[in-house]
Parts: C-alpha cells; sequence; structure tokens
C-alpha cells in the first residue's frame, strides 16, 4: 500500500515559521505552557511541509500548474 502526500502551499510553510518564532519568543514569556503546545504544533507543521516537499508525487500537469502561481499565462489576442 503506497501512501499518498498532499502538496502543502508555500505560505503553510511560513506560517509554521513564524508561529515557532512567536510561540517561543512571546507566548513562552506570557505562559510555559501555551507557548510549549504552539511550540509543538508549529514544529509538527513545519515537519508536514518538509515531508510534502520531499515525498509529494508531482507527476500530474494540473499539479505543477498549481504550484506555479507566479508564472502567468499570456494568451495572444488575434484580430
Amino acid at each position: 500500500m503506497k501512501l499518498k502526500y498532499a502538496h502543502l502551499s508555500a505560505g503553510f510553510m511560513l506560517t509554521s515559521i513564524i508561529g515557532f518564532f512567536v510561540s517561543t519568543y512571546f507566548v513562552m514569556k506570557l505562559d510555559e505552557t501555551w507557548g510549549f503546545t504552539f511550540t509543538i504544533f508549529f514544529v509538527l507543521m513545519f515537519v508536514s511541509s518538509v515531508i510534502s516537499m520531499t515525498q509529494a508525487d508531482f507527476n500530474a500537469k494540473e499539479d505543477k500548474e498549481e504550484l506555479a502561481i507566479h508564472e502567468k499565462i499570456h494568451k495572444i489576442k488575434k484580430y
């Protein structure tokens, strides 16, 4: 049985990194229990995004187009 991995966005990874630093530096000072909980949560998010980057299959054309959001498709108008 082969596992299927989801394609996670770059925003997901960015959220996990920023959330980790905010949890470590700000929330941990206010309450150690909540800080530790949020830190573990964002570390798990980061690990899942790394697994998604390394294990997800990118053979489908629609998956490649979804990841290439910065590349706009230019259509030439013919008169």
